[in-house]
């Protein structure tokens, strides 16, 4: 890493030399809760500490400290690197850095890895727990630039990998999502909400608030996944400097295509996530019970390694009771909040956060102040576009930057997204290679229903939406 990269010079914001950011708290907030497509917002982080948190900074900062790095092929297979099937390493940042330039000896953790065919990802690493004995560096993410006061580390994840380190495709259950690239470049693919038919979701393996498709979206199995055509790819390259905004319920699969990769996010809250936790404990309590039941001693063949909670029927019972609670908890205050408005609208709060999803899933363009938010677009956000229909060549994205994080002024008069609804697409069966019971035929025809192929039915997102709902409603009677 050159010293060139670990104290990049602050961008300047179009020909002038002033450090004035674009957009106030306020109008950044106000941006990205109304906004419902990906964007990516320049020159907002050009003052943060954080801007210098380059792989080899943050080794001397942690002194030693081991972290757990997620190994996987560089390979071409259809069928995605979800976490179960990876291993892991626990291993300084500065034995991935030897590692990473290929020379690292046959003592080190990595010994078993060769450079040449596998990537390492230090993913998911909360800064609570990464910094505990050194919180004064929380202050160094300043997310209240972007309308979020005393938003900071504490709120943060951390990611360190090399090329080729990546997630699979999935979407968060919960809230939106802000990340800040400081070092080397990510290739985002991201696809709309509405499209979720045609990207197969499945909950196996399981994590709570992640939805993960069955394709690899950067090499798929048409023949299996034909409906993946369908799909509407949005691809964006992130450089040192620019945060993307990535809406609720968005998919996306993560890539990083430079040696060393560092990224900072945080997902931000919203209304519609005390529903969404309802709808996640019901998914919970359904792939624990069924998978406990096919194979109570191998937990880990289906759970992520990211879940590390109790699995028992009596605790997720708890979890989905303790969700319920904190819905009707929350409408009860929002009431005592907006009683008046609520009593002239002739409004329920019930009624509010059913209706929530679907208000969400409307076109872009029947939003309320979508030309407002609109009229935002150019060289400092910028929208995220679907791609064309030949893909980006690996060095670069639909959408380039120079060093100091600017998009390239080409792009600043991109064309506005307008989503179309969708007729639904049925999901097809899983096949005949995914996991089926040791009393399975060894070749089942191709009719044969799995335990995950009757979990792909039982908590798709679109039923255990259904499911949360009724069963709301069904308890809002009683009081």
């Amino acid at each position: 890493v050159t010293e060139s990269l670990e104290k990049p010079s602050p961008p300047v914001l179009g020909e002038t030399c002033e450090c004035v950011k674009p957009f106030t708290p306020e109008k950044a907030k106000e941006i990205i809760m109304s906004l419902q497509q990906p964007a990516i917002f320049c020159n907002m982080v050009f003052d943060w500490p954080a801007q210098h948190w380059t792989a080899e900074h943050l080794s001397r900062v942690l002194q030693g400290k081991q972290i757990r790095f997620r190994m996987g092929l560089r390979s071409t297979d259809t069928v995605p690197q979800f976490e179960t099937a990876c291993s892991y390493v626990d291993a300084t940042l500065e034995e991935f850095l030897t590692w990473n330039c290929d020379q690292s000896s046959v003592s080190g953790p990595f010994k078993d890895y060769d450079h040449s065919k596998f990537w390492a990802y230090a993913d998911y690493k909360y800064f609570v727990n990464l910094f505990e004995d050194k919180t004064n560096v929380f202050q160094e993410v300043m997310w209240s630039d972007f309308g979020f006061p005393g938003r900071n580390g504490q709120e943060s994840t951390l990611w360190i990998g090399s090329l080729g380190a990546h997630t699979p495709c999935h979407l968060d259950s919960y809230g939106c999502n802000l990340v800040f690239q400081v070092q080397g470049r990510k290739r985002w693919h991201l696809f709309p909400p509405e499209d979720m038919p045609f990207l197969y979701p499945t909950r196996i393996p399981y994590e709570e608030s992640s939805v993960f498709s069955k394709i690899n979206v950067v090499n798929p199995d048409l023949e299996r996944f034909p409906q993946f055509q369908k799909a509407r790819r949005h691809t964006v390259t992130l450089s040192p400097g620019q945060v993307l905004f990535v809406p609720r319920h968005w998919w996306h699969y993560v890539e990083s295509i430079d040696p060393v990769t560092v990224s900072i996010n945080s997902w931000i809250e919203l209304e519609e996530d005390h529903l969404a936790r309802v709808e996640e404990a019901i998914t919970r309590m359904l792939v624990c019970a069924l998978k406990t039941a096919e194979d109570p001693h191998h937990p880990r063949a289906w759970l992520n390694p990211t879940e590390v909670e109790e699995t028992s029927h009596e605790v997720n019972c708890c979890y989905l009771n303790d969700a319920v609670c904190a819905f009707f908890d929350h409408c009860g205050k929002a009431k005592e909040v907006e009683t008046q408005a609520l009593r002239a609208n002739g409004e329920k709060c019930v009624q509010e956060h059913m209706e929530v999803e679907q208000a969400h899933s409307q076109s872009f363009t029947v939003r309320t102040g979508k030309q407002e938010v609109a009229s935002q677009f150019g060289p400092d956000l910028v929208p995220v576009t679907p791609a064309s229909e030949d893909r980006p060549s690996e060095k670069g994205g639909i959408l380039g930057s120079d060093s100091k994080g600017c998009i390239d002024r080409d792009k600043e008069h991109s064309a506005e997204l307008s989503y179309a609804r969708r007729q639904q697409a049925s999901i097809g069966a899983s096949a005949a290679s995914e996991q089926v019971t040791s009393r399975c035929p060894v070749a089942p025809s191709p009719t044969f229903v799995s335990t995950d192929d009757l979990l792909d039915c039982l908590v798709n997102p679109q039923v255990t939406r259904m499911v949360a709902q009724l069963l709301i409603q069904g308890k809002s009677l009683r009081f």
